[in-house]
């Protein structure tokens, strides 16, 4: 294949080689660490010259009160159009609550949820919560767990993915709702609640946004797993 006037999307699993009016090859990095998440470039090549452009970043969408009750209805498969029309490539969806993987060169998390927001509010005639998280924030958030022995039961494990960091948290009213059998813990970011009776019922769960006073989107150990592995993919 011959190289003339193209963008290319490379990916760091691979060296690209290239030579003007010759073919090309792509072969894999001999010293890539395996645990490390993919990262991609735009290359130009115009006129014999290579550039590269924006680096493409992942990010993970988690989105709250859509498709529950019958209500706010988002199918995947229109979310997946609805995010390749506003610019972003390598779409994964996971379940229909809402996660979505995604690849873009945007570095700005605030401006791309409220660009994500509002197509769906055009488009579907509600406006949900969207809170975008970098790769490296959810693998830190699954580092810091302090509850790793309530891994082996994924559904008790909650991680609540903030907006902010909470500036004057209510952590006593929070303890006293606590259940006998309840944790939690507050990161900077991340609100880790281990409930083995479920969240259904606990107070705590149900008081925790309003008591820490940010908006707060939760997932469950197995979907933040889950999502973890699609990013990683």
């Amino acid at each position: 294949m011959i190289l003339t006037n193209q963008i290319l999307l490379v990916n760091s699993d691979n060296v690209l080689c290239w030579q003007q009016g010759h073919n090309y090859y792509q072969s894999a990095q001999p010293g890539r660490a395996k645990n490390r998440a993919p990262v991609s470039f735009m290359l130009s090549v115009t006129g014999g010259a290579i550039s590269i452009g924006d680096q493409m970043n992942t990010y993970i969408a988690l989105f709250r009160g859509i498709n529950v009750g019958g209500e706010n209805s988002l199918p995947m498969k229109e979310l997946v159009v609805l995010l390749e029309d506003i610019g972003v490539r390598k779409i994964k969806t996971y379940i229909q609550s809402g996660n979505a993987v995604f690849q873009s060169a945007e570095n700005n998390f605030s401006q791309l949820s409220e660009r994500l927001a509002a197509e769906i509010k055009k488009r579907h005639g509600f406006e949900p919560y969207v809170l975008i998280l970098g790769l490296d924030a959810m693998e830190r958030a699954m580092a810091e767990n302090p509850f790793p022995e309530a891994e082996a039961d994924p559904s008790s494990l909650h991680l609540g993915f903030l907006a902010s960091t909470p500036k004057n948290p209510d952590l006593k009213k929070l303890d006293s709702l606590r259940k006998e059998s309840e944790r939690f813990h507050l990161s900077d970011r991340v609100f880790y609640l281990h409930a083995p009776e479920g969240v259904g019922r606990s107070k705590l769960a149900a008081s925790t946004e309003k008591l820490l006073g940010v908006p707060m989107t939760d997932r469950n150990w197995k979907t933040v797993c889950k999502i973890r592995e699609l990013a990683g993919e």
